[in-house]
């Protein structure tokens, strides 16, 4: 069996083994990311019933499950190029964010109002490159801030998820000064093996006021 069969059969074993991927076949989620935030949202307390929140990288659903659960009189509005699995209080942009339509059906269906949280889940196509990998990743979290400083309001949350290697440092430093608390963490929902990990930031000030330094938990 050449490389792509045996890469093949090893993703296979480790989903058949995966916990979270059994626990979401059972409890019906869309996916196994949904205990990811709700993990995050039991230990800080990020999701309430009357949020304006937006998902950037929604896609296939199983943040904006999670949201919609808990969201009884507030918007979440999607945003992702692939198809989402909606719910109640979802509001799905098909896009990117930065394209001028998305940025618009953005400010369109916000008004006047200020976002609670800002979110992502995106993760870059992997070329196998680790460098241009790690750059791609960066740049994914650069879209939150942009969407943090355009539209969150004052003491709001974003969570952002990242990836560990060069350029992390300079941006979580970045973050540490628009937010009053920045934690860089990994729940238990993560494979071990995975680089990944998730900032939660909290106390949205735009860089007016003072800030701790970026906490591991």
């Amino acid at each position: 069996m050449g490389k792509k069969g045996n890469s093949s059969g090893r993703w296979l074993d480790r989903q058949r083994r995966d916990p979270y991927v059994r626990r979401a076949h059972d409890e019906g989620t869309v996916s196994r990311a949904h205990y990811k935030l709700e993990q995050l949202d039991r230990k800080y307390r990020l999701v309430f019933p009357n949020q304006l929140v937006l998902e950037l990288g929604a896609a296939p659903g199983g943040w904006t499950q999670y949201l919609s659960d808990r969201i009884a009189n507030g918007l979440i509005i999607a945003v992702d190029p692939l198809p989402v699995a909606g719910g109640a209080k979802v509001e799905i942009i098909t896009g990117e964010y930065g394209e001028d339509s998305v940025d618009e059906r953005i400010g369109e269906l916000l008004g006047d109002r200020r976002l609670n949280l800002v979110l992502s889940d995106m993760a870059p196509n992997l070329s196998g490159i680790r460098v241009a990998d790690q750059a791609a990743s960066i740049h994914l979290a650069d879209l939150c801030l942009d969407a943090a400083a355009r539209w969150l309001r004052p003491t709001g949350s974003m969570v952002v998820k990242v990836f560990h290697g060069e350029g992390l440092g300079g941006w979580l430093a970045e973050a540490k000064g628009q937010f009053r608390q920045v934690r860089l963490v990994k729940p238990e929902a993560s494979r071990k093996e995975s680089r990944e990990a998730y900032v939660v930031a909290t106390g949205w000030s735009g860089g007016n006021q003072g800030h701790s330094a970026p906490n591991p938990v």
